[in-house]
């Protein structure tokens, strides 16, 4: 079973370079013209959405007992790919 603060420390870096991407689109949009920035509105709104689920399945990692997490252990890393992936899939339509 994987460790759980290695896993909540990874969870916390990929969140980390989240709120950086999240932080160069929202630059990038500022510069936008008016229709661009409709569409970079929409997906900051689901990257930050995503990035939100992430904080709080991280929060859930980090407060569970050493029995919980044996339980969680497998869903949350589970879980954890499918946020990622879900927030590239939405960065990449930015570039």
């Amino acid at each position: 079973m994987t460790d759980r603060k290695a896993q909540a420390d990874k969870m916390k870096a990929t969140i980390d370079q989240w709120n950086a991407e999240i932080d160069k689109m929202e630059a990038q949009m500022r510069k936008a013209e008016a229709d661009a920035k409709v569409q970079y509105e929409a997906q900051l709104k689901q990257m930050k959405a995503q990035r939100d689920k992430a904080e709080e399945t991280l929060k859930e990692v980090r407060d569970a007992s050493e029995q919980a997490w044996e339980d969680m252990g497998k869903g949350v890393t589970d879980a954890w790919k499918a946020m990622n992936d879900s927030f590239k899939q939405a960065m990449d339509r930015f570039k």
